[in-house]
């Protein structure tokens, strides 16, 4: 079969730029709007994107410290809103957010598989640690645990999470109302995980999915995070400007898996990318600066402050100057070293920096028409530096829109992108393997063997 492009929407309701609250397209409470909501998952399965997907945060970040800006001061724990979106489709994933560092795994495999059971299997985990001062202080913590910290215990987590996901073979349930057996006994099994971390008897008590158990997503950069993805995930969301970083970063982390005996292919490599599309350029110009013009001076700096770690002070800086040196960080590094990146590539001011990253905070910026952000996307995924992308519209629901009705038709054209979906599943849709249960697959081994 043809390689496809495949395609996440990355859609909070109070909007990607921090500004986009304010833009009269956009609903101001769009944050906390579920028929809001309800309308952005049925336009983008319109566009037979493969997945909804939502970041989160377990902090309050004002200004413009997160997606939206003071818009997202409020909004929705993730897999609770796609719990009650997912019954109003029928082929669209929904990839969300949580974290290892403040979950504990039983809860959270168990949240997540009964998200991929609502939806008929089409959940996903995006595996955050979740890099803020502010998310510790609000679990018992007066300071983040240092980055290597949590990635040690991520790595576990996530091993914790899909022993418990295996708990009933895909055969368990009998149910079989003649002779009374509801289930078989030697298709349970118990967990029994100990380690530098965590202790989890199981068995989990949600049983798996038409998909198996849902998809895993991770975002991580550095090198930590490189690793982390490389051995656990299916999906990774990743952040470049340019085409050779993400050609750095897509034969490293293909690399890497192969080197721990994973099928490279089964590691799709997500970039995203925020578009202004216009009919014209001067048009696609046109969107981006009226977005551009709504930004407050406070969120543009709060902006930058959260990116590069949250402690850069610039109080009373010349916002036409360049931008200092920030502090190290035990939060986001690989974020924090990218903006520095784009300051100074792009000799931007502080004013500038932020209003080129007032809508994918690093992310990949496209203003051009159909065509010519068609022709990034064919160039990247056709050169080794995306396997897809995660489209992050400025402001909805007219960004979303605007991606639907005119990229997506052109890159169809170009037979670059799906005309209707392949499978039921997101795990069919994203062209990746059903993960077999660990432990049909030993009793298997166990049977050839004799």
């Amino acid at each position: 079969m043809t390689r496809k492009i495949r395609l996440g929407a990355f859609l909070p309701g109070g909007g990607q730029h921090i500004a986009a609250w304010r833009h009269p397209d956009q609903p101001a409470d769009g944050a906390t709007s579920f028929e809001f909501h309800k309308q952005l998952a049925l336009t983008a399965e319109r566009g037979l994107f493969d997945a909804y997907f939502l970041a989160d945060g377990l902090a309050i970040a004002f200004g413009g410290g997160i997606e939206g800006g003071n818009a997202k001061v409020a909004g929705f724990e993730p897999v609770t809103l796609f719990s009650a979106l997912a019954p109003f489709t029928t082929h669209l994933g929904f990839i969300a957010t949580a974290s290892t560092t403040y979950e504990e795994p039983y809860n959270l495999a168990r949240k997540f598989a009964s998200l991929d059971l609502i939806s008929d299997g089409r959940a996903g985990w995006n595996v955050v640690t979740t890099a803020t001062e502010s998310a510790a202080q609000n679990f018992n913590l007066d300071h983040q645990h240092p980055h290597a910290f949590r990635y040690r215990r991520a790595g576990e987590f996530v091993e914790v999470v899909k022993k418990l996901w295996d708990s009933f073979e895909d055969d368990a349930f009998i149910r079989d109302r003649e002779t009374g057996r509801f289930f078989d006994p030697t298709k349970v099994h118990y967990t029994n995980h100990r380690g530098e971390h965590f202790k989890v008897r199981g068995p989990l008590n949600v049983s798996r999915s038409r998909q198996g158990h849902p998809v895993i997503v991770q975002a991580g950069q550095s090198d930590d995070g490189r690793g982390l993805a490389a051995q656990t995930a299916e999906v990774i969301f990743t952040a470049h400007q340019h085409i050779e970083t993400a050609q750095e970063f897509y034969r490293d982390i293909k690399a890497r898996a192969r080197g721990l005996g994973r099928n490279p292919d089964h590691v799709l490599i997500m970039p995203g990318v925020s578009p202004f599309v216009g009919h014209t350029l001067d048009e696609a110009k046109e969107k981006y600066e009226r977005l551009t013009s709504l930004i407050l001076e406070e969120d543009g700096l709060a902006l930058i402050k959260g990116l590069t770690g949250g402690e850069l002070d610039l109080t009373g800086a010349d916002l036409d100057g360049p931008l200092p040196p920030a502090p190290p960080t035990e939060g986001m590094k690989s974020r924090q070293a990218l903006i520095r990146q784009i300051a100074d590539e792009n000799n931007f001011t502080i004013r500038q920096l932020y209003q080129w990253v007032a809508s994918a905070r690093g992310h990949f910026t496209l203003v051009g028409t159909p065509a010519t952000i068609a022709d990034t996307l064919q160039e990247w995924f056709e050169n080794e530096a995306a396997d897809g992308f995660n489209i992050l519209p400025p402001w909805l629901p007219t960004g979303l829109n605007d991606f639907v009705d005119l990229v997506i038709p052109e890159l169809q054209r170009r037979g670059l992108f799906r005309t209707e979906y392949e499978g039921r599943t997101l795990r069919e849709n994203l062209g990746l393997p059903f993960p077999q249960n660990r432990w049909t697959l030993a009793q298997g081994a166990v049977q050839a063997a004799e």
